[in-house]
Protein backbone atom coordinates (compact mmCIF):
# COMPACT_ATOMS: atom_id res chain seq x y z
CA UNK A 1 0.00 0.00 0.00
CA UNK A 2 1.92 2.90 -1.41
CA UNK A 3 1.32 6.34 1.24
CA UNK A 4 -0.52 9.24 -0.17
CA UNK A 5 1.52 11.88 2.04
CA UNK A 6 4.58 10.08 3.17
CA UNK A 7 5.88 10.76 6.45
CA UNK A 8 9.52 10.67 7.14
CA UNK A 9 11.08 7.73 8.63
CA UNK A 10 14.10 6.88 9.94
CA UNK A 11 15.91 3.84 12.00
CA UNK A 12 18.61 1.31 12.25
CA UNK A 13 18.45 -1.89 10.19
CA UNK A 14 20.84 -4.74 10.64
CA UNK A 15 22.12 -6.68 8.11
CA UNK A 16 23.10 -10.25 9.49
CA UNK A 17 23.89 -13.64 8.20
CA UNK A 18 26.25 -16.23 8.08
CA UNK A 19 29.92 -15.35 6.61
CA UNK A 20 30.04 -15.05 2.75
CA UNK A 21 26.12 -14.74 1.76
CA UNK A 22 26.88 -10.90 0.81
CA UNK A 23 25.69 -8.51 2.91
CA UNK A 24 28.77 -6.35 2.53
CA UNK A 25 28.23 -6.36 -1.17
CA UNK A 26 24.01 -5.63 -0.01
CA UNK A 27 24.96 -2.59 1.40
CA UNK A 28 27.80 -1.35 -0.66
CA UNK A 29 24.70 -1.52 -4.00
CA UNK A 30 22.44 -0.11 -1.53
CA UNK A 31 24.41 2.41 -0.92
CA UNK A 32 26.07 3.00 -4.61
CA UNK A 33 29.40 3.39 -3.64
CA UNK A 34 32.15 0.92 -1.81
CA UNK A 35 31.67 1.28 1.88
CA UNK A 36 32.44 -1.61 3.39
CA UNK A 37 34.88 -4.41 2.16
CA UNK A 38 34.24 -7.76 0.48
CA UNK A 39 35.90 -10.63 -0.30
CA UNK A 40 35.53 -14.68 -0.83
CA UNK A 41 36.59 -15.33 2.82
CA UNK A 42 35.19 -15.68 6.05
CA UNK A 43 36.09 -12.62 8.68
CA UNK A 44 36.51 -9.93 6.09
CA UNK A 45 33.92 -7.59 8.00
CA UNK A 46 35.23 -7.43 10.94
CA UNK A 47 33.42 -4.38 12.44
CA UNK A 48 30.32 -2.80 13.10
CA UNK A 49 29.81 -0.67 10.59
CA UNK A 50 27.31 1.80 9.88
CA UNK A 51 25.50 2.67 5.92
CA UNK A 52 23.71 6.08 5.79
CA UNK A 53 21.25 5.80 2.84
CA UNK A 54 18.81 8.82 2.68
CA UNK A 55 15.61 9.16 0.17
CA UNK A 56 13.30 12.47 0.19
CA UNK A 57 11.19 10.50 2.49
CA UNK A 58 13.54 7.72 4.49
CA UNK A 59 16.52 7.99 6.46
CA UNK A 60 17.86 3.82 6.11
CA UNK A 61 20.75 3.63 9.17
CA UNK A 62 22.01 0.34 7.94
CA UNK A 63 24.35 -2.24 10.28
CA UNK A 64 26.46 -4.13 8.50
CA UNK A 65 27.77 -6.80 11.06
CA UNK A 66 30.77 -9.72 10.85
CA UNK A 67 29.62 -13.47 9.51
CA UNK A 68 28.64 -15.03 12.75
CA UNK A 69 32.17 -17.03 13.63
CA UNK A 70 32.15 -20.76 14.77
CA UNK A 71 35.72 -21.99 13.62
CA UNK A 72 38.86 -20.92 15.18
CA UNK A 73 37.42 -19.42 18.37
CA UNK A 74 39.53 -17.26 19.58
CA UNK A 75 39.32 -13.29 21.22
CA UNK A 76 39.04 -11.57 17.58
CA UNK A 77 36.30 -14.06 16.87
CA UNK A 78 34.38 -14.29 20.15
CA UNK A 79 34.38 -9.85 20.04
CA UNK A 80 33.08 -10.53 16.20
CA UNK A 81 30.06 -12.26 17.50
CA UNK A 82 29.85 -10.17 20.47
CA UNK A 83 29.53 -7.35 17.97
CA UNK A 84 26.47 -9.60 16.06
CA UNK A 85 24.46 -10.82 19.28
CA UNK A 86 24.43 -6.81 20.53
CA UNK A 87 23.65 -5.29 16.93
CA UNK A 88 20.63 -7.36 16.77
CA UNK A 89 19.15 -6.30 20.56
CA UNK A 90 19.63 -2.44 18.91
CA UNK A 91 17.64 -2.27 15.58
CA UNK A 92 14.51 -1.43 14.60
CA UNK A 93 14.87 -4.20 11.22
CA UNK A 94 16.65 -7.76 11.05
CA UNK A 95 17.46 -8.57 7.37
CA UNK A 96 18.73 -12.31 7.93
CA UNK A 97 20.66 -12.96 4.56
CA UNK A 98 20.87 -16.10 2.80
CA UNK A 99 22.10 -17.62 -0.55
CA UNK A 100 19.28 -20.14 -1.96
CA UNK A 101 22.16 -22.75 -3.48
CA UNK A 102 24.29 -22.90 0.02
CA UNK A 103 21.82 -23.78 3.10
CA UNK A 104 22.97 -25.30 6.15
CA UNK A 105 23.42 -25.24 9.53
CA UNK A 106 25.24 -22.21 9.69
CA UNK A 107 22.38 -20.38 8.64
CA UNK A 108 20.12 -21.86 11.11
CA UNK A 109 22.60 -21.13 13.63
CA UNK A 110 22.41 -17.32 13.32
CA UNK A 111 18.40 -18.09 12.13
CA UNK A 112 18.46 -19.39 16.10
CA UNK A 113 19.55 -15.94 17.11
CA UNK A 114 17.47 -13.85 15.84
CA UNK A 115 15.08 -11.40 17.80
CA UNK A 116 11.21 -11.93 17.75
CA UNK A 117 10.20 -8.63 19.08
CA UNK A 118 11.12 -6.59 16.08
CA UNK A 119 10.66 -7.43 12.51
CA UNK A 120 13.24 -9.79 10.94
CA UNK A 121 12.87 -9.45 7.15
CA UNK A 122 14.05 -12.65 5.02
CA UNK A 123 16.39 -11.52 2.35
CA UNK A 124 17.64 -14.36 -0.31
CA UNK A 125 20.13 -13.05 -2.30
CA UNK A 126 21.87 -14.40 -5.55
CA UNK A 127 18.26 -15.18 -5.94
CA UNK A 128 19.03 -14.67 -10.04
CA UNK A 129 20.89 -18.30 -9.99
CA UNK A 130 18.04 -19.91 -9.39
CA UNK A 131 16.32 -19.14 -12.39
CA UNK A 132 12.43 -18.94 -12.18
CA UNK A 133 11.57 -17.41 -9.23
CA UNK A 134 9.09 -20.27 -8.74
CA UNK A 135 12.39 -22.14 -7.93
CA UNK A 136 12.81 -20.47 -4.75
CA UNK A 137 9.64 -21.16 -3.24
CA UNK A 138 10.10 -24.61 -1.10
CA UNK A 139 13.17 -22.90 0.51
CA UNK A 140 10.98 -20.35 1.54
CA UNK A 141 8.79 -22.11 2.56
CA UNK A 142 10.99 -24.38 4.69
CA UNK A 143 12.69 -21.32 6.42
CA UNK A 144 8.56 -19.21 6.77
CA UNK A 145 7.52 -22.54 8.97
CA UNK A 146 10.83 -22.38 11.36
CA UNK A 147 10.48 -18.54 12.22
CA UNK A 148 7.91 -15.76 11.64
CA UNK A 149 9.27 -13.57 8.89
CA UNK A 150 7.79 -9.77 8.26
CA UNK A 151 8.50 -10.70 4.65
CA UNK A 152 10.54 -12.21 2.20
CA UNK A 153 12.81 -10.38 -0.46
CA UNK A 154 14.30 -12.59 -2.95
CA UNK A 155 17.26 -9.66 -4.20
CA UNK A 156 20.94 -9.94 -6.35
CA UNK A 157 22.93 -7.72 -4.48
CA UNK A 158 25.97 -7.79 -7.06
CA UNK A 159 23.44 -6.94 -10.35
CA UNK A 160 21.11 -4.65 -7.99
CA UNK A 161 18.00 -6.54 -8.39
CA UNK A 162 15.41 -5.87 -6.81
CA UNK A 163 17.09 -3.58 -4.20
CA UNK A 164 14.15 -1.33 -4.67
CA UNK A 165 11.38 -3.68 -3.51
CA UNK A 166 13.35 -4.71 -0.52
CA UNK A 167 13.54 -0.66 1.01
CA UNK A 168 10.15 -0.18 0.10
CA UNK A 169 9.36 -3.23 2.39
CA UNK A 170 12.41 -2.23 5.26
CA UNK A 171 10.48 1.45 4.93
CA UNK A 172 7.20 0.03 5.88
CA UNK A 173 9.23 -1.20 9.46
CA UNK A 174 10.73 1.67 10.60
CA UNK A 175 9.32 4.55 13.11
CA UNK A 176 8.29 8.10 12.07
CA UNK A 177 11.14 10.39 13.10
CA UNK A 178 13.14 13.01 11.47
CA UNK A 179 16.59 11.99 9.82
CA UNK A 180 19.47 11.53 12.43
CA UNK A 181 22.71 12.67 9.70
CA UNK A 182 22.94 15.48 7.40
CA UNK A 183 21.53 13.86 3.87
CA UNK A 184 25.45 13.69 2.13
CA UNK A 185 26.50 11.79 5.29
CA UNK A 186 27.36 7.90 4.05
CA UNK A 187 29.06 6.67 7.37
CA UNK A 188 29.81 7.33 10.88
CA UNK A 189 33.33 5.83 10.20
CA UNK A 190 35.96 8.45 9.90
CA UNK A 191 38.80 8.09 7.10
CA UNK A 192 41.46 6.63 8.90
CA UNK A 193 39.14 3.88 9.68
CA UNK A 194 38.08 3.59 6.11
CA UNK A 195 41.59 3.33 4.85
CA UNK A 196 42.63 0.52 6.92
CA UNK A 197 39.94 -1.52 5.93
CA UNK A 198 40.76 -1.10 2.14
CA UNK A 199 44.06 -1.74 2.77
CA UNK A 200 43.05 -4.86 4.44
CA UNK A 201 40.90 -5.97 1.64
CA UNK A 202 43.75 -6.44 -0.31
CA UNK A 203 45.18 -8.39 2.09
CA UNK A 204 42.27 -11.04 2.01
CA UNK A 205 42.03 -10.32 -1.64
CA UNK A 206 45.78 -11.23 -2.94
CA UNK A 207 46.91 -13.69 -0.88
CA UNK A 208 45.82 -17.40 -0.15
CA UNK A 209 43.50 -18.76 2.55
CA UNK A 210 45.28 -18.88 5.88
CA UNK A 211 47.51 -15.59 6.06
CA UNK A 212 44.51 -13.05 5.87
CA UNK A 213 42.77 -14.49 9.28
CA UNK A 214 46.54 -13.66 11.12
CA UNK A 215 46.82 -10.29 9.62
CA UNK A 216 45.31 -6.36 10.16
CA UNK A 217 46.59 -3.12 9.91
CA UNK A 218 47.01 -0.39 11.86
CA UNK A 219 47.07 3.36 10.58
CA UNK A 220 50.25 4.91 12.37
CA UNK A 221 50.24 8.38 10.36
CA UNK A 222 47.15 10.28 8.90
CA UNK A 223 47.70 13.66 7.46
CA UNK A 224 45.47 16.08 5.57
CA UNK A 225 47.08 18.67 3.00
CA UNK A 226 44.88 20.10 0.84
CA UNK A 227 43.57 17.16 -1.45
CA UNK A 228 46.41 15.25 -0.94
CA UNK A 229 46.21 12.76 2.30
CA UNK A 230 49.53 11.21 3.51
CA UNK A 231 48.78 7.43 4.77
CA UNK A 232 51.17 5.83 6.90
CA UNK A 233 50.08 1.76 7.59
CA UNK A 234 51.17 -0.90 9.23
CA UNK A 235 50.48 -4.77 8.15
CA UNK A 236 50.71 -5.98 11.37
CA UNK A 237 50.63 -10.27 10.79
CA UNK A 238 50.96 -13.04 13.74
CA UNK A 239 54.52 -14.74 12.59
CA UNK A 240 57.87 -13.69 11.48
CA UNK A 241 57.25 -16.61 8.66
CA UNK A 242 54.27 -14.83 7.70
CA UNK A 243 56.23 -11.47 6.56
CA UNK A 244 57.91 -12.95 2.73
CA UNK A 245 54.38 -13.98 1.58
CA UNK A 246 53.04 -10.55 1.82
CA UNK A 247 56.22 -9.11 1.22
CA UNK A 248 56.70 -11.18 -1.73
CA UNK A 249 59.57 -11.64 -4.40
CA UNK A 250 61.51 -8.35 -4.38
CA UNK A 251 58.56 -6.48 -2.70
CA UNK A 252 56.34 -7.13 -5.59
CA UNK A 253 53.40 -8.64 -3.84
CA UNK A 254 53.21 -5.53 -1.02
CA UNK A 255 53.58 -3.16 -3.83
CA UNK A 256 50.15 -4.72 -5.53
CA UNK A 257 48.42 -4.52 -2.15
CA UNK A 258 49.35 -0.82 -1.53
CA UNK A 259 48.98 -0.27 -5.63
CA UNK A 260 45.40 -1.69 -5.00
CA UNK A 261 44.88 0.21 -1.95
CA UNK A 262 45.24 3.60 -3.03
CA UNK A 263 43.35 3.47 -5.80
CA UNK A 264 40.15 2.52 -3.61
CA UNK A 265 41.13 5.16 -1.37
CA UNK A 266 41.55 8.19 -4.29
CA UNK A 267 37.88 6.95 -5.42
CA UNK A 268 36.36 6.90 -1.68
CA UNK A 269 37.81 10.01 -0.79
CA UNK A 270 38.38 11.96 -4.07
CA UNK A 271 41.68 12.66 -3.73
CA UNK A 272 45.07 12.25 -4.22
CA UNK A 273 46.95 9.43 -1.72
CA UNK A 274 50.69 9.32 -0.40
CA UNK A 275 50.24 5.66 1.32
CA UNK A 276 53.54 4.19 2.53
CA UNK A 277 53.20 0.62 3.95
CA UNK A 278 54.98 -1.73 5.76
CA UNK A 279 54.57 -5.13 7.94
CA UNK A 280 55.01 -5.60 11.43
CA UNK A 281 54.66 -8.83 13.34
CA UNK A 282 52.87 -8.92 16.47
CA UNK A 283 52.76 -11.98 17.76
CA UNK A 284 49.26 -13.47 19.54
CA UNK A 285 47.63 -10.62 18.84
CA UNK A 286 43.92 -12.04 17.59
CA UNK A 287 43.98 -13.54 21.03
CA UNK A 288 44.93 -10.40 23.20
CA UNK A 289 41.99 -8.67 24.73
CA UNK A 290 44.44 -5.56 25.03
CA UNK A 291 46.38 -6.02 21.43
CA UNK A 292 42.47 -6.19 19.92
CA UNK A 293 41.68 -3.07 22.04
CA UNK A 294 44.32 -1.21 21.16
CA UNK A 295 43.98 -1.87 17.38
CA UNK A 296 40.12 -0.71 17.54
CA UNK A 297 38.41 -4.26 17.91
Amino acid sequence: MTETNPVFRCGTVAIVGRPNVGKSTLLNHILGLKLSITSRKAQTTRHRLLGIHTTADTQFLFVDTPGFQQKHINALNRTLNKTVTQVLTEVDVVLFVIEPMHLGEADRLVLNMLPKDRPVLLVVNKADLMGDKNNLLPLIQDFDLEFPFAAIVPVSAKKSLYLDELLTTVRQHLPEQPAIYAEDEFTDKNERFLAAELLREKVFRLLGEEIPYAVTVEIEQFQQEGKLRRIHAAIIVDKESQKPMLIGKNGEKLKQISTEARQDMEKLFGGKIWLEVWVKVKSGWADDERALKSLGY
